[in-house]
Parts: C-alpha cells; structure tokens; sequence
C-alpha cells in the first residue's frame, strides 16, 4: 500500500526510488529456468540466440539483463549493448541462470496489468518483422525498444500497482478521454514519462528514449506503430483502427504489399481479409 507521503511523488521521486529496486521477471520465465537448471548435467545447451528467446517473452528479463549488461560495459567500457543478443553474450549463460535464479518474480494478476505485459511482447514480435523488411532497419534493435517502451508501467504494477489500477478507473469513468491524461490526473505524470527518466538514469540505449519522444526516424515510427497496433489487438482483434495502422506502416516500409506487411500480425487469416478489406475501403 503506498504511503501519504508516496502519494505525493512526482515522476523523479518514482525514478529515484525505481531505478534501485531489484527488477523481477515473469513467474513462467523463472519456471522455465529453473526446469532446465534441475536437470543438471542432463540440461539442453542453449546457443546465446536460443536464448534469446525467452527474453523477447518477458520485458522484465529483458530490462534486468540490459541493465546489467550496461553495468558490465561500463567497467569494461565497451559499446553499448542495444540488442537482447547482445545482453546475453556480454554477461554468459552461467551468469545469466544465476540472475534469474535470485530475482524476485511476478504474478501478473489484474487484466490491465495482463493487457500491459501482452502488450509490449506482441509490439516488439510485430516490430520485429516489420522491420526485418526493410534493409536500413535493425530488427532485434528495434525490437529491444519496443519491448522496454512500457517499462514505467509495467515497474509500477509490481512496485505501486495502485497507480496504473486508478489511472485505468480514471479512464474507464469516462473523466478522461486518453490513457496519458487519465495517468495524468490520478498519479501527476504519465507512465511514458517515468521510463524515459528511467532510461536516462540507467543509461539505456538511446533508441529508447528516441522512441518516446517521437524523434522523426524511420525506425522510431516502426516501433511506435507496433505499439498502436499491438494496443489495437489487445482491445479487439477486429478493432477498426488496424487499417489505419497498416496504412501508416506502409509509408516507412515503401514496395512492400499490404499482406506482407499484415502477416506479421498474430491474428487469423480471417481477420487479415478484414483488413485488407478496410484498407480498401478507405
């Protein structure tokens, strides 16, 4: 339960008592991890791309792992590590089993905190084939920020759920029109802007902060897009907003068809003819 005095925060109170807290991973991550270790000697060898797998499903591994990943960079004063791959070769399989064993976990148990986590893994899957397509783009840096872009929120249903779960009562009333504002009015911020103080403080690849603030790059308008599209999924497989983002995409992934690029979308055949049909009809 958050205390009077929390309730007064502002954004750089939450960062600076976030920025310490020891990040927590999906219970069924930790499950996983620890089935594998219990096998001993008898355990699959995972290639460092192998594993990246299990990080592109959960946001908070992959947040933990950058963030020590950059605590390894900065005494070893390497490049910055900007890709889930990258995280895992610059700290080792072992090390990585071992920061999953001792992390705390989470049992994502409210549907807005569900909506959260789906949210972030389907918009990094969608980012990440949309920009395979184009030859300039870097997928799995792309993909990286799309899957932290949430990070504000989603530290906050493990640490004060109180704040998303009011901001989600705030707009469901109908007293706020947008998701921002009713942040806005409940907690004095927006989730978005947490994780850019959060990126900034943990020094996390620019393309992150590029991201929420709408700096004009192709690749920047990929990842915003998934996250809208990947939003609009969550709401309603056959939300009428699809077509739109489809249409958008389009313009940052030019000589690529329509269904190619609805392909990437996890949704049945059915509902990509919905929206070819739409694209249509606009």
């Amino acid at each position: 339960m958050l205390s009077r005095h929390q309730r007064g925060w502002g954004v750089e109170q939450w960062a600076a008592y976030l920025k310490d807290r020891d990040v927590p991973v999906l219970s069924a991550t930790r499950d996983v991890f620890q089935t594998l270790k219990s096998q001993g000697k008898d355990a699959p060898e995972f290639s460092p791309r192998e594993m990246v797998d299990f990080v592109h499903d959960d946001p908070y591994l992959a947040l933990k792992l950058l963030i020590e990943a950059e605590r390894h960079r900065s005494r070893r004063l390497g490049k910055e590590t900007t890709t889930q791959l990258g995280t895992i070769l610059q700290l080792g399989s072992d090390e990585l089993y071992s920061l999953i064993a001792g992390s705390p976990v989470v049992n994502v148990d409210h549907p807005g905190w569900k909506a959260a986590v789906s949210t972030a893994v389907m918009a990094s899957s969608i980012a990440r084939a949309w920009s395979n397509l184009r030859a300039d783009a870097s997928p799995e840096e792309i993909s990286l920020a799309t899957l932290l872009s949430e990070t504000g929120e989603l530290l906050l249903w493990h640490f004060a759920p109180e704040l998303p779960t009011e901001a989600i009562a705030e707009f469901e009333s109908g007293r706020a029109s947008r998701t921002g504002l009713a942040q806005l009015n409940t907690a004095g911020f927006t989730f978005r802007q947490l994780t850019l103080v959060l990126s900034d403080v943990w020094q996390l690849p620019q393309m992150i902060s590029q991201l929420i603030r709408g700096v004009d790059r192709p690749r920047t308008h990929i990842a915003q897009i998934a996250i809208d599209c990947a939003r609009h999924l969550t709401q309603n497989p056959d939300n009428p907003a699809l077509p739109s983002d489809i249409g958008n995409i389009a313009q940052y992934i030019p000589g690529v068809s329509k269904e190619k690029l609805i392909s990437a979308l996890p949704i049945s055949d059915k509902q990509k003819i919905h929206i070819l049909e739409g694209l249509q009809g606009e």
